[in-house]
């Protein structure tokens, strides 16, 4: 069973920066799967943020491009997402998970990231 763990969430004042790590543990196949950072905020669906493939490449959101970038070091089974120029409406639940989900693919506890003065 694949576990996936995210860390890195926390308050930030609109206009700043966090970057989210996710590591998958017990997956030894990690390296094969397209990964996508999620996000869903109070009261709205669960929606995808950004995604990497397993060739590197990369698609986001409308809402994000130019300011999030999506990377992953598969030697560490670890996906991170960079968040620059943080809005308000960024505030939200942030998942990783593979891409396009699968019910066999269990949510993690998110990381929670909360952007305000």
């Amino acid at each position: 069973q694949v576990q996936l763990v995210e860390s890195g969430g926390g308050l930030v004042q609109p206009g700043g920066s966090l970057r989210l790590s996710c590591v998958a543990s017990g997956s030894i196949f990690f390296r094969i799967y397209a990964m996508g950072w999620y996000r869903q905020a109070p009261g709205k669906e669960r929606d995808l943020v950004a995604r990497i493939d397993n060739g590197g490449n990369t698609n986001y959101a409308d809402s994000v491009k130019g300011r999030f970038t999506i990377s992953r070091n598969n030697a560490k089974n670890t996906v991170y997402l960079q968040m620059n120029s943080l809005r308000p409406e960024d505030t939200a639940v942030y998942y990783c998970n593979v891409h396009p989900w699968a019910a066999s693919s269990s949510w993690g506890q998110g990381t929670q990231v909360i952007v305000s003065s």
